[in-house]
């Protein structure tokens, strides 16, 4: 049964080394870019290592009430800001995991809904979320599209 791992100084240079399928890459930031953000806003960072029999097998970062625009101040989101599945563990519920995990931190902080991003492309992630109940918002952060997802 996998389970969340806070990352600490003992394990985050294994945390560095988790990455995802060359073909992924362009749609996933590198887990060291994630956890230099984190460091950055620890406020709203909430990074995570995903954990099976000791083994890392991937890496998740949510982000908990955020302003999502500047001109709403009263529009606080959380959700899923990164999630990198190892490439050797791919396709084996792993990622479904950690989006339930974003979910129910997000529910047990009070939130109804989770929001995340992603890249549009013919090999990108938009599938994977879509499966897992994610629904477009017809919004655009940057260059990716946003989904929301309920908390229940």
């Amino acid at each position: 049964m996998p389970r969340l791992v806070k990352v600490t100084k003992d394990n985050v240079e294994a945390a560095c080394r988790v990455s995802v399928r060359p073909d992924q890459e362009k749609f996933s930031s590198p887990v060291a870019w994630s956890l230099a953000e984190a460091y950055a806003q620890p406020e709203i960072a909430w990074p995570r290592l995903i954990v099976e029999d000791d083994e890392i097998v991937g890496f998740l970062m949510g982000f908990f009430d955020i302003v999502w625009d500047p001109a709403q101040p009263d529009d606080r989101r959380s959700g899923l800001w990164r999630l990198n599945i190892a490439a050797e563990h791919q396709g084996r519920g792993y990622g479904r995991f950690a989006v339930q995990a974003v979910r129910d931190e997000a529910h047990r902080r009070g939130h109804d809904r989770v929001y995340t991003t992603w890249k549009p492309g013919p090999d990108g992630p938009e599938q994977f979320y879509l499966k897992l109940g994610f629904q477009l918002t017809g919004e655009t952060s940057e260059d990716e599209v946003v989904g929301v997802h309920s908390t229940h």
